[in-house]
Order: C-alpha cells, then structure tokens, then sequence
C-alpha cells in the first residue's frame, strides 16, 4: 500500500501524519518508550491538536529487539496473536545508556541495539540499529567505527499513520465507521541490500522493488498471491525482521520510497521484531526460538510418496495396479496418498470413505502394507465441510461450524455445495475434529495431507471466540487447523511420528511439518517458481518441503518430467501428484523401456534418495534444530559474505554440504555457480575449483550435484529398497579433500541410526584415517572420491 504519491505529494485519498521528533523518552522495565509528536514542538501551543506516535523499544531476547508503535492506546487489541517463544522465554537484560557529547540513548539486548536520538533543539527523529560485530570481509556488513555493525534505521518521515479515505475536518474522526486507519514504519536499506523470505513466493528471489502483500490465497504458483505468507524477512545485511501481526501486512520493498522497506497494517499499533546475525543461520536460530522449531519428522516420510491424483478415477484395484508397476520398474514407494476422491463427491470432507469403491477401508489398506508394496498411507483433507455429509449435519447442530452474524451457519458454493468452515475457536469443535481424524486413524491412516484453509472469510461472519479479529483470523487460521491435524496424529502416532502435507501456513506453522508447494503448471518455467517458493519458505523457518513432481496442471512432457523427478527427489520430500492426469512413469513416455526412460530415471533418482539418507536424515536433525532448511537451502545461507550468493534462485544446497542444480533446458545444458572452494561431482568425480560459473550438459540420469570441500559423506547400502533402513550399517564413508580433524560441520559426519539418534561423529585425524568409526557396523567402506559411482 502507497501512501504517497511520489517524493513530494501524499497519496489521493489518504490523510498521512510523521511521526517528526522524538519528544520525551521515558526509561521502562523492558526499555525504552518514545514520545513522538506528529509535528515539530517549538512552542507550548504547539500540543495542541496535534497526533502523537508512541515507540516503545524493548528487548525481547538476546540478539532479539521488539519496536511496537501505537496511535490510539485505548483500542482493543484483538486476538488472535502469534505463540511466541513457545519453548520458553530467554532471560534478558536491557541495558540502557546515555552519551551525552553524542546526544543518544541507547538499548542493547545482548548483541544488538537501538540507539535514539536526544529531544533538544534539532527536533530529531532519528532511531538506529547496530548489530554485533562481524569478522566477515564483505562490505555488505562493515563495520561502524565503534565496532558494531550498522543494520537498519528509522529516520526522518519514516513512522506514522494514514487515515482513508482523506477527512477535511478533524471532527469526521470522532466516527471512526467511516474511515480505515493504518499505522506504518520504513526501515532503511542501505547499497546494495538485498530482501529476501516473506514465505513461500513464487515471484523473484529478492524482494527489492515488489509490493508484496501477506494474505493467504489459493493463487496457484504463477502470480502474486502466496499460500503461505510469514510475515518474515532476512536482509543481506545479516539480520531479520519479523512482523508481529497474523493480519494482512502490505510491504512495500523498495517499492514506494526505493530506500526503505514500509510496512503498513490496519488498525492502531504496529509491532515488529528486529533480530540480529550477523550470519543468515544466526538470525534463523534466533527466529526460531521465537517463533518455534520445526517439528521432527520419522525416517519413511523421506521416501518416495505417489498419489493418485485430482480428479483421476481409482480403486483399490488402481492403487494396487500403480504400487506393483512401480515394483516392476525398480521404485520402491514408500507412502501411497490417497487424494480427494477417497471420499464421495458433494461429500468432502465428511471422513467416509466411498462404499462403492473401498467397500472395506481398513482390510485394504493393511493387505497393501503387508503386501510390501508401500508402508505407509496418507490421505487427503480440508477444513471444509460440505452441507450433503453426515459430518455437516452433526457440526451444524452443535454449533462447531463458523457462524454469520445472525446466527446462519458460514457457507457458500466455492469448492463444495454449501460447504462451512470448522470454527476452530471453539474448543469443542477441535475435540469433534480430532475425533473425525481418529476414525481415519483407526483404519490404518498414518499422515494426513491438510489441503485448502487459505480462503478463511473475514466479513459477516462470527467465531465463537468472540475476542478475535476476523481479519486477522484469515492467515492465522492455517496455524490452527495445521496444528489440531498435528495433535492428533502425535497423540495416535508419537510426538516425532506425526507428518503433515500441508498447502497453507502462516508465520510459526514450520512447528507441523512438513508442506508443499501448490497448484503448479507443467512447465519448466513452474519448476523454477516451484525452485524460488522452496528457497524463500526456507528463509523463513521452514526445514521440510516439497512439490508436485512433473507438475500439477496439465500433463508434463516426457523431458520435463524427467528433470522434475531429478529436482523433487533433492527436496527433502519427494511426491509425484498430478491433477487430471497420472503421474507414474509408463503413462508419460508410453512406457519407454530405455535407461534414459521415465521409469528408468525415476528409478535412478529414487535410488540416489535412498543411498543419500544417511546424510540426509542427520542434516535433519542439525536443520530443525537451527531453524534451516534441509532442502532447499538457499545458498546465501551457507556462503553469506559471496555476494553472488543473494541472487542465486535457480540451485540450492542440500544440507550443508551438497549444491543441486536443477536442468530446466530440454537439450540438458544448465549453468551454475560454485563458491569458493574445491567441489567434487558427485557422479563423476571432477573436481572443480570456485568461484565461478560452469556450463555442463547432462543426460536425464544426472545433474550438477557437488560435494563441498571437507566434507565426509555417509552413503547407505547399494542396491537397498524403501527408505528406512540401518544408516550406520554397511555404509560407504566418502571422503572429499578431507581436513585433518576437526567437528565443523564440513569435515565430520554425524551417524544417526533409523530412529534419528545420533551414535556417534567420525572425522579424519591428522595421519588421514577416519576416526570415530566404532558406531558402524557391517560391511562398512571408504571410497575413494575418484572412483565414487552412484
């Protein structure tokens, strides 16, 4: 949202007031609150008839500083609101100083502070933030001359408030019915400063230049709308700023004022959370321990998940048709999801499966798990209940489905025939609706894909829980519907056994993993928005992700879906889905027998997986922890003082140490960029040196996948089936330029067993020998790095 209209003009329609010195500061137990007049005061008469900002400043955790600025202090603040630090609030001192030559007041919280501007005779508003002091060479974070490192600043015109539509006569206010109020803030950004997260976006990598507004909608992949918008973003600068407010927040990044970032909401206060680095991976530990770790994810759901599709027609005969043509072509599946047509049509989500095709639920899905054909089964829902099932007629009647404001139970014809929405408000109508999801449970279910729950609506409409906003319902209702599905499936299954395939998230949502990309077309053009969603989500909290493999519109070519399957198979969770249209491999190609086929090269990349998760399941582990994406991990993350590493949306890193490239080119040519370093092809074993950008092309088989320098990777059994298996047994131990001893992560390796429990590190000692190896057990090996096929 624009509130001017250029430099020198405010915008038609808008009455805009600055927040233009700092009048009095007043010493709280948290901090600092700062007075701010919305006019210069020269004279007592001056006060009269004019607005005031207050800005209070406080420190919120080590590293961590809150900035809330309020107009009206008498009006309600509604709920909902974020759950922060949910594993418990960190002790902090504010410190507070004065230096009187320079004129400043100063709050620190650890690491970080908030130096204010004096009142006096200049009549300033000047506030700036300081980081700790980095030991990186890169100018895009040097340091002051005080040793601290300059982040951001509120300067002149930069808080304030706007009324719409414009009033003539300040008397039109005493009514405030008529008028939309917004508050407002512009942190500067400095030379070449890059903005990168806001959630899962599908537009360009940096956000510099975009408006972006954060309000969940079922956009697809190729717009501007998001399905998961986190009010959260990650400067190159080396911190972030979260945005304490599960509304909707217009952004504009460079887009109004090219020089700062103005965040705006509706109503009387705005509240932000300034966090310190100076590394990507510092800010992200710290934004996770306010907003949540992501949860644990077991073993099988790393495997390989097929769907049956949208709207394509199947049994239990299709299911088992699928799982033994995949066996038949070397693929094992791990997880088979059933999708929306489990259930009968006008009926979603009534938690019955159709008589008519799935007579007997319960015996078909344990004859499919005892067949080995797959070991586990998802199926799909969503928060909507449609009006023509026995569920509607039983939530109506007791009052567990969200009400209009005259009593009407919400409903409307938009996906299903007069389908409401389950008012998760009401605690009763939880418990009903984690008594729905046991009965799938009861039948052998083991995860639930927790589709739709962006279009939550926001007029005419009464929750139960008379205290929330509706407005600020619409985002924050993915976090609660996500995290009852959540419940339930830790209660039946254990805390670290409950997996999600979620669509819509909020801000805190990463604490029920894991979620997918969305609706994307079958293009190579998709994968790259798919590509760009992955990076931003996970610069946002996010350690799980996934996507359609092959494309969800339309029906992918046989290329295109042969380099998706090389892509999806480097998430950390691989689906093939589709809409209209199958995607297991013989209907792609007409069942092309060829090594070069899909069967083969699905096949070929499930393998890779499978061999992979030794390394894979204890980067997880380091991942949640952290705060980090597992995959797809933005290379800034990793190498934060290259610059070129800001702006690279088309790869990612795999962990710490693995750099994927997807092919987007149907003639297999793709060009990447290598940090400094020496990095080894994991398929062929050339070495390569960085920085620099490299052409390669390749067969459908492989792709740009290096090794990073130092790095010791675990490798699981040739030739082994399905995802679990024994991770520290009959390993190969991969050794790339090794450095003698050592625990950074890029010279040892965790070992971690099937259930995720770390056994032990190996590293290489100073005479080249591996070290730590006790925790290994069989026929383990050390390869050397020339030699390394997979």
């Amino acid at each position: 949202m624009k509130f001017r209209d250029g430099m020198w003009m405010t915008a038609e329609g808008f009455n805009v007031e600055y927040a233009e010195e700092t009048y009095e500061i007043t010493q709280t137990e948290k901090g600092l609150s700062l007075l701010c007049p919305t006019r210069k005061i020269f004279t007592r008469g001056n006060t009269l008839n004019t607005s005031t900002v207050t800005i209070d400043i406080e420190a919120a955790a080590e590293g961590i500083i809150s900035v809330e600025t309020t107009h009206w202090a008498g009006a309600q603040n509604r709920g909902p609101h974020f759950e922060l630090f949910p594993d418990g609030k960190p002790a902090v001192e504010a410190k507070i100083s004065s230096d009187e030559a320079a004129g400043t007041t100063t709050l620190s919280a650890g690491s970080l502070s908030a130096v204010v501007t004096n009142p006096g005779e200049q009549h300033a508003f000047d506030i700036r933030f300081r980081g700790a002091a980095s030991s990186s060479s890169s100018g895009a974070r040097e340091s002051e001359s005080d040793g601290t490192r300059h982040l951001t600043a509120l300067l002149g015109r930069s808080v304030g408030l706007a009324y719409s539509p414009a009033w003539s006569n300040a008397m039109q206010t005493g009514d405030m019915r008529d008028f939309s109020h917004y508050m407002f803030t512009q942190t500067q950004l400095s030379v070449g400063e890059t903005v990168h997260g806001l959630g899962e976006r599908f537009g360009a990598f940096n956000k510099v230049g975009q408006s972006v507004t954060l309000w969940n909608a079922d956009g697809g992949t190729s717009s501007e709308q998001a399905y998961k918008n986190v009010s959260f973003w990650l400067s190159s600068r080396g911190y972030g700023v979260f945005i304490d407010h599960p509304g909707r927040v217009e952004l504009e990044v460079g887009s109004e004022r090219c020089t700062r970032v103005q965040t705006s909401v509706e109503g009387q206060r705005l509240k932000w959370f300034l966090i310190d680095g100076p590394t990507p991976r510092d800010v992200l530990a710290r934004y996770a321990m306010l907003t949540g770790r992501p949860g644990t994810l077991p073993a099988w759901s790393f495997g390989l998940w097929l769907s049956t599709s949208f709207t394509t027609s199947y049994d239990e005969e299709t299911v088992r048709g699928f799982l033994e043509g995949m066996r038949a072509r070397g693929t094992q599946v791990d997880v088979f999801h059933y999708d929306c047509f489990w259930m009968k049509g006008f009926r979603w989500t009534d938690f019955v499966f159709d008589a008519e095709r799935f007579p007997d639920p319960k015996a078909q899905i344990a004859r499919l798990k005892a067949s080995g054909l797959v070991s586990k089964v998802c199926v799909w829902i969503n928060p909507y209940i449609a009006q023509h099932g026995a569920a509607f007629r039983e939530a109506a009647a007791k009052g567990y489905l969200l009400r209009r404001k005259n009593g009407d139970v919400w409903q409307w014809d938009l996906w299903q025939a007069g389908m409401a929405l389950v008012d998760l408000t009401n605690p009763a109508a939880v418990a009903w609706y984690k008594a729905c999801l046991a009965t799938l449970l009861d039948v052998g279910v083991d995860a639930l894909k927790t589709d739709f729950g962006e279009r939550i609506p926001t007029r005419d409409v009464a929750w139960f829980d008379t205290s929330v906003d509706p407005e600020r319902m619409h985002n924050y209702y993915a976090f609660l519907y996500n995290k009852v599905v959540y419940e339930a499936l830790q209660a039946r299954h254990g805390n670290n056994e409950a997996v999600l395939f979620a669509r819509a998230a909020c801000a805190g949502t990463q604490r029920f993993p894991l979620v997918w990309g969305g609706d994307c077309e079958s293009t190579p053009e998709a994968m790259a928005e798919s590509v760009r969603g992955g990076l931003g989500l996970g610069l946002c909290g996010f350690s799980f992700w996934s996507n359609d493999i092959g494309g969800f519109e339309g029906s992918p070519q046989p290329w295109i879906y042969k380099r998706w399957v090389a892509f999806g198979l480097l998430c950390s969770h691989s689906r093939l889905h589709g809409s209209s249209s199958y995607r297991v491999p013989w209907t792609i190609d007409a069942d092309d027998p060829s090594d070069q086929g899909c069967s083969a090269v699905l096949a070929r990349w499930t393998a890779v997986k499978t061999r992979l998760m030794p390394y894979l399941f204890a980067q997880a582990a380091v991942a949640v922890q952290g705060g980090l994406p597992l995959s797809l991990r933005a290379m800034c993350i990793e190498f934060p003082d290259d610059p070129t590493s800001w702006y690279l949306d088309r790869q990612f890193m795999v962990g710490d140490s693995l750099l994927a490239a997807p092919v987007f080119e149907e003639s297999g040519e793709v060009q990447f960029y290598l940090p400094q370093g020496s990095w080894t092809s994991l398929f062929t074993g050339q070495v390569r040196q960085g920085p620099g950008w490299f052409t390669e092309t390749h067969g459908f088989d492989s792709m740009p996948l290096y090794v990073r320098e130092g790095t010791i990777l675990l490798l699981g059994k040739k030739g082994v089936k399905g995802i679990v298996y024994d991770y520290e047994a009959d390993v190969e131990v991969c050794v790339f330029q090794g450095k003698p001893g050592g625990w950074s992560s890029s010279s040892a390796a965790a070992v971690v067993d099937k259930s995720g429990k770390k056994l032990g590190t190996i590293t290489v000692g100073e005479d080249g020998e591996l070290q730590g190896t006790d925790v290994l057990r069989g026929a383990w090996s050390r390869s050397a790095v020339d030699a390394l096929r997979l």
